[in-house]
């Protein structure tokens, strides 16, 4: 396979012939190739617009849920979680990116899956990236929806607020390249970051009255109740899928890892400063979106300079699930790089169908919160945490000599398996907690009809 024609180019160990280059053979084996003579360039990100992508993918409607998060522990165990997931997610962007540089054909998870698995492998991973992608997509689209509704007072139905916000969202993922998309992410990373002041702002400002008189800085509850507090900044994380895909449109992806560490540095410190301040000022009782607990006025201000952030990530995510297909189909086809009529309708049939499954699904399910929350819990966790301990094990076993690789190893080794052992654990519980809350909202009569206001 494509594998095996790497290694006709380079050895195992893909030295570079300099710091800033691509290991040798890199750019005949990757899915894009030679590029410099066709007319759509794929391999055109800088690693700076790699990091603002990422930034914008991640840092999301995914932190207005980290407050009500240290509300269910309290303040020191929630900040612990999210700063050790923040720091584990780093450790397997390394492990994500050594594994993109030794196998360059990986375009996606299910590439990967492939290497690993065999051809079950990447039916799954790729399934699994398709899925989470149009349901963070319909994820986003209700955050939109939320956000129309707050800011007109709710005059209208949610249903159609989400389908005004499906169309700018749907439009902004036709670009082919990423390279497009990264300009439109850097005002999406401003305002969620002027969004996340202004909500702190705001709370400061705000403060429910009275609550820091019992204020513990951990709290004392039941499992199904605590792993809540583990989910949702798991959740909050939950961008590696896009990783593969991302870094194959770099010009140099040997700097991908500069762009990771800057990923991670700052949406752990903004993320534990957000949800610390909020839940100071907000108490105990603060909503998830956190946005919503704030008064009206500061509600409608921190939601309006949020929007066009949410509108990004979505058309990112649909973005991203129309070209793992897309790839598929012509990964070696002159439509990948030629303005064809065949390709070019494919492309946005699948935007077209990416964005409308998750349209659909966002006002046609009323568990759709839920099911966002069994994909994550099936796909987002093992993309960003658990299988990428497998990446490392599978490349030291192949080419650094078996058993013994991992027993000269041994540090690396365990922590490759702790993290496939954590990534089968929020599995596991993710499952469990979400079906259970599921039950328990049919059994309190909290679910409504479909495709109601």
């Amino acid at each position: 396979m494509s594998e095996k024609r790497f290694e006709d180019v380079s050895s195992p160990s893909l030295e570079a012939t300099d710091t800033n280059a691509a290991p040798l053979g890199y750019h005949d084996v990757d899915v894009f190739g030679r590029e410099e003579e066709h007319q759509i360039q794929y391999k055109t990100l800088t690693w700076p617009l790699l990091a603002v992508l990422m930034i914008a993918e991640i840092v999301s409607n995914g932190m207005l849920s980290l407050p009500s998060s240290l509300a269910v522990v309290g303040l020191v165990p929630g900040l612990v979680l999210i700063i050790f997931l923040g720091s584990f997610a780093l450790f397997t962007s390394w492990l994500l990116i050594k594994f993109k540089m030794r196998h360059p054909e990986v375009h996606n998870m299910g590439d990967a899956g492939f290497i690993l698995f065999g051809p079950i492998g990447r039916e799954v991973l790729s399934f699994g990236t398709v899925v989470f992608a149009v349901f963070a997509t319909g994820g986003q689209i209700l955050a939109g929806q939320i956000a129309l509704g707050v800011l007109s007072s709710n005059k209208l139905c949610a249903m159609l607020y989400t389908g005004i916000f499906a169309i700018p969202t749907l439009l902004c993922s036709l670009p082919r390249t990423f390279d497009q998309l990264s300009w439109l992410s850097v005002p999406s990373v401003i305002c969620i970051i002027v969004a996340g002041v202004v909500g702190m702002i705001g709370a400061g400002l705000h403060p429910i009255e009275g609550w820091r008189d019992q204020f513990s800085v951990a709290v004392s509850t039941d499992f199904v109740t605590a792993f809540i507090s583990i989910t949702n900044p798991v959740y909050a994380y939950a961008g590696h899928f896009m990783f593969f895909i991302l870094i194959s449109e770099m010009r140099q992806p040997n700097d991908a890892m500069k762009a990771a560490y800057t990923l991670q540095i700052f949406a752990t410190t903004f993320y534990a400063v957000f949800a610390a301040v909020t839940y100071i000022y907000l108490g105990p009782d603060v909503a998830s979106p956190s946005f919503t607990s704030l008064p009206l006025k500061w509600s409608k201000a921190a939601y309006g300079i949020a929007i066009p952030n949410f509108l990004i990530a979505g058309s990112m995510y649909s973005h991203t699930a129309a070209k793992l297909i897309f790839i598929r189909f012509f990964r070696k086809s002159h439509h990948l790089h030629e303005h064809t009529v065949f390709g070019w309708g494919v492309w946005i049939s699948l935007i077209v169908l990416m964005n409308g499954a998750a349209f659909v699904l966002a006002v046609g399910v009323p568990i759709f919160n839920y099911l966002i929350g069994i994909a994550a819990s099936l796909f987002a966790t093992w993309y960003t945490y658990g299988i990428a301990g497998a990446f490392w094990l599978y490349d030291a076993w192949v080419y650094k000599g078996g058993l013994e690789a991992w027993k000269r190893r041994g540090a690396m080794c365990g922590l490759s398996w702790l993290t496939l052992a954590a990534g089968a654990f929020i599995c596991v519980a993710g499952m469990y907690v979400t079906v259970k809350q599921i039950v328990d909202a049919y059994d309190s009569g909290e679910v409504s009809e479909p495709f109601s206001c």
